[in-house]
């Protein structure tokens, strides 16, 4: 029989029941030995009999160690309830750091299969250099040199190098080292330059995340380094880290705070945020810093519209369709004269992005929605009709065209 482990346990291999005192506990002992005791145990019986009185006692002395602390002598169910509670929860712990602790096992073993592949094996080179770095993964820091192997045979021959990094040992082709001479310093160029080249590797992999913490290297080496600060605004940025994307970009505004492209990115990055006052802000910094910019203008626009400003939202609107005419922005301008009431203004919007998109069916069904609220029924009909016939499954467009035909006057035919 396993070891008790709980009260509650106790109990039912007692069968007691709570309240119980230490007089209790002894008078289930009698009966339960009356049963279980080896001597009245069927033939062939006799041991498990004999395992099973034993852990009977082990429980019997157990409660009666209870009885005894317990105010009174007397163990209440509720007491019962509380140390049971207890016992679980211990359990519940010792589980979970045993599964933790076979966790990183395996995942050492692991970690040691995949990168020691030769750690058992003697070097097939001598070292002549002791300590080095990996250019592929210069987080790693500076290794000790263990041991240089061979594989394969023939032209197929690699050289592999078995370096101490400060995560671990890691094999490492021997053409990606770079040996240190610690009686020269490392120039802060050249740390830049070595993280900043992992970084482009890490992002043309799509691993944004590692790219960032590898900028954070080169960004250490050279706190102003523009190409550095504006690689890791987008390295956070493409992670989806937002707080630390807004850093990065204001350590960049404040190096080159006189060029559009950081405020144009913070506009981005505080929209997704959700920060639209200051994405508003960024955005008419870029529009100061360029003039000629229309999608600079239309951002502007857009953005003054979340912000229910939709007069401000027209001027910069009206601004981009000035400097550089799109679907997206006149259907945004069209948006924005619809706020403001001017309904001339929101179809003349819709029909210009209906000019430069014909294929599109937003255009037409915008275009058609604002015909609606004109007197120009057959337009609006044909508007409708288009929109359909490029998107058939639009239900608002054909209930609105359901309701301008029904609307349209009757004439009747010629004679």
């Amino acid at each position: 029989m396993p070891t008790v482990l709980d009260i509650e346990q106790a109990l039912l291999l007692l069968e007691l029941e709570p309240p119980f005192d230490k007089r209790d506990v002894q008078l289930a002992r009698r009966r339960q030995a009356k049963v279980w005791h080896p001597d009245l145990a069927p033939p062939g019986k006799q041991v498990a009999h004999e395992r099973h009185l034993k852990a009977i006692n082990e429980a019997a002395d157990e409660l009666e160690r209870i009885a005894e602390t317990s105010r009174g002598g007397r163990v209440t169910r509720n007491a019962v309830k509380v140390s049971a509670a207890a016992a679980r929860e211990a359990r519940a712990e010792e589980g979970r750091r045993a599964y933790e602790a076979e966790q990183r096992r395996r995942a050492a073993e692991a970690d040691r299969a995949k990168n020691d592949p030769f750690g058992a094996r003697v070097p097939d080179h001598s070292v002549v250099h002791r300590y080095a770095r990996c250019l592929s993964y210069p987080e790693w820091g500076v290794g000790e040199v263990a041991g240089i192997y061979f594989t394969g045979g023939g032209d197929d021959v690699q050289q592999w190098a078995r370096v101490r990094f400060q995560p671990g040992v890691r094999t490492v082709p021997a053409g990606s080292l770079q040996f240190v001479d610690f009686s020269k310093p490392d120039p802060g160029a050249e740390r830049v330059e070595r993280f900043m080249t992992a970084a482009r590797h890490a992002l043309a992999e799509g691993d944004f995340a590692l790219a960032a913490q590898r900028l954070i290297y080169a960004r250490d080496a050279d706190p102003r380094n523009a190409a550095v600060l504006r690689l890791m605004t987008i390295a956070f940025w493409q992670a989806g880290d937002l707080p630390a994307a807004g850093r990065a970009v204001r350590d960049w505004k404040r190096v080159e705070g006189d060029r559009p492209a950081p405020h144009r990115y913070a506009a981005r990055i505080y929209e997704d945020m959700g920060a639209i006052a200051l994405a508003e802000q960024e955005a008419v910094r870029v529009t100061e810093h360029a003039p000629n910019d229309a999608e600079g203008f239309a951002r502007v626009g857009r953005l003054r519209l979340r912000l229910m400003d939709p007069e401000r939202a027209a001027e910069a609107l009206e601004r981009a369709r000035r400097l550089g005419p799109d679907p997206d922005t006149l259907l945004d301008l069209a948006l924005a004269r619809h706020l403001l009431g001017d309904l001339g203004g929101e179809v003349t919007a819709t029909e210009q992005a209906t000019v430069l998109a014909p294929r599109s069916p937003v255009a037409w069904s915008r275009h058609a929605h604002a015909l609606a609220r004109t007197d120009r029924v057959s337009d609006a009909i044909a508007a409708c009709e288009r929109a359909l016939k490029l998107d058939a499954g639009d239900p608002e467009v054909a209930d609105l065209l359901e309701r301008l035909r029904a609307a349209l006057p009757r004439v009747l035919p010629a004679a």
